[in-house]
């Protein structure tokens, strides 16, 4: 087969398209105005950028056994996290679509045919039957629409903007999941807390009791305080028992995390709360690359702005090139002879004339949806600040909190001790004694509260500054399958 024709099309046309240009504005970035420093840090010193930001597996800092054991299955297992894995896939398979417009279409086609006519003369009513005869063809065709103003390499960046924006999605909804898990294993660590300081306290409660029923029976109290003893020891009763609905609901929350029923996870007791780590926050600006969000709304504005491109190429014109070459013969034997070598070369030129506005309406809508996409951008660059200050501002004064609540905890089991002392020698009553019971349960409790919440605050602080993800991570072509999430 002569190809000849194929090369002189297709080098013909790759030398124009080299050539050509691509309408539509090229992407840089905006600018997102970032502070040098935190407002929650005053006079803190900026160091190397991300230089002691949490890297990898932060969850281990907790010195957690549930955390390090679980918190690996939800990459794999977490159901969020494998939708966002299989958009992300199909978002690279639009590229990979995107790409193949860059190229000619190459097909072959053959036939083969067998028909047998009639034949005498006509009128006469003599007629006989022609032999069979057979004819056939072999063509290899060529078709493709050149790149001249771009459109197609705008769609591909654009593609492949929408592509990475998936991934970094995938890694947001990642982070996301891990966040809730650790979130969920402090507070059901918190809740087994919370059922030891009361098993504690119906303990005491009881013990209270069988003094006060004892003195009762001896006449020296009245009985107002057995009814007192016995309601207050029934309140924490009821409050252990409430306790137990909780926790459960936090076990099943951590089993959907990791991508398991209810019934497939069994979480012993354990009130030994995670260590509570220092978490650096480094400089704002690192935020830019560090935030997995963030990378999301930069790839959705760098997309869109590709598709001003797509949209301003509609007003030049469409041009294909087409090419055929092969052989043809009636009859078949010896298709393949020089003689039925067969070509065609063919260009094809379309343009739109009039179309009301149509196209500048396309181009006006792109525009406002990359203007969308640039303030959706900084509105997330600004939240991501707020979040990582909140946090700060949070551990802080949770900080100072722990250390007064940790001094009242000291006086308020002192106080009820001495007040229980005294209610036993006559010298108060029995309300004043539950009264300082109540209080030193309360205090305890709140202290309880704040360790959950510095914890808590700690863990949403690592997510807030991106649990050690980069924006350098961004795949710049296909993915990489031993990261890929179990199917």
């Amino acid at each position: 087969m002569n190809i000849q024709p194929l090369r002189t099309i297709l080098a013909t046309s790759l030398t124009l398209l080299l050539g050509a240009c691509m309408v539509g504005p090229d992407y840089h970035r905006p600018d997102s105005p970032a502070p040098p420093q935190y407002k929650e840090l005053p006079g803190w010193v900026a160091a190397t950028p991300a230089a002691e930001a949490p890297k990898g597996d932060w969850w281990t800092t907790f010195n957690d056994p549930l955390l390090d054991e679980l918190e690996p299955q939800v990459s794999v297992s977490n159901q969020t996290v494998q939708q966002d894995y299989a958009n992300y896939e199909a978002a690279m398979a639009e590229v990979q679509v995107a790409r193949s417009s860059l190229f000619p279409t190459i097909g072959i086609a053959g036939s083969v045919s067998k028909q047998r006519s009639a034949a005498g003369n006509v009128g006469s009513g003599v007629e006989h039957l022609k032999p069979v005869s057979t004819s056939g063809s072999l063509e290899g065709n060529v078709s493709w629409a050149p790149d001249f103003w771009g459109k197609v390499r705008r769609t591909v960046e654009e593609s492949k903007a929408n592509a990475q924006a998936s991934e970094a999605t995938l890694a947001n909804a990642t982070l996301a999941e891990q966040v809730a898990l650790a979130t969920a294993v402090i507070d059901l660590r918190v809740t087994d807390a919370n059922i030891d300081l009361l098993q504690r306290t119906v303990t005491e409660y009881q013990e209270y009791l069988r003094v006060v029923a004892n003195q009762d029976k001896a006449g020296t109290v009245p009985p107002s305080d057995v009814i007192t003893a016995r309601t207050q020891l029934e309140n924490a009763q009821s409050s252990l028992l409430a306790l137990g609905i909780s926790r459960a609901q936090y076990a099943h929350a951590i089993a959907v995390l990791v991508g398991k029923t209810p019934e497939e996870l069994d979480i012993p007791h354990d009130s030994n709360l995670p260590n509570l780590p220092s978490v650096p926050a480094g400089v704002p600006s690192t935020l830019l690359q560090r935030r997995p969000d963030i990378a999301v709304a930069e790839r959705e504005m760098a997309a869109q702005n590709a598709a001003i491109g797509v949209a301003i190429a509609a007003y030049y014109p469409s041009i294909s090139l087409s090419a055929a070459d092969g052989f043809a013969q009636s009859p078949l034997s010896g298709l393949l002879h020089v003689a039925n070598h067969v070509w065609s070369l063919g260009a094809d030129v379309s343009q739109t004339v009039f179309d009301f506005g149509a196209r500048h309406g396309q181009v006006a809508a792109a525009r406002a949806n990359y203007e969308a996409a640039v303030a959706n951008y900084r509105g997330t660059v600004l939240t991501a600040f707020k979040n990582v200050e909140d946090d700060l501002s949070g551990l802080t004064i949770l900080s100072q909190q722990a250390d007064v609540l940790d001094s009242a905890v000291r006086n308020a089991t002192r106080g009820a001790e001495i007040a229980f002392n005294e209610y036993k020698a006559g010298t108060v009553d029995y309300t004043t004694a539950a009264i300082a019971q109540t209080t030193r349960l309360s205090t305890e409790e709140s202290a309880l509260s704040v360790r959950q919440q510095r914890l808590v605050d700690t863990v949403s602080l690592i997510g807030d500054l991106g649990g050690g993800w980069s924006a350098a991570q961004l795949d710049e072509a296909t993915p990489v399958a031993a990261n890929a999430p179990a199917h």
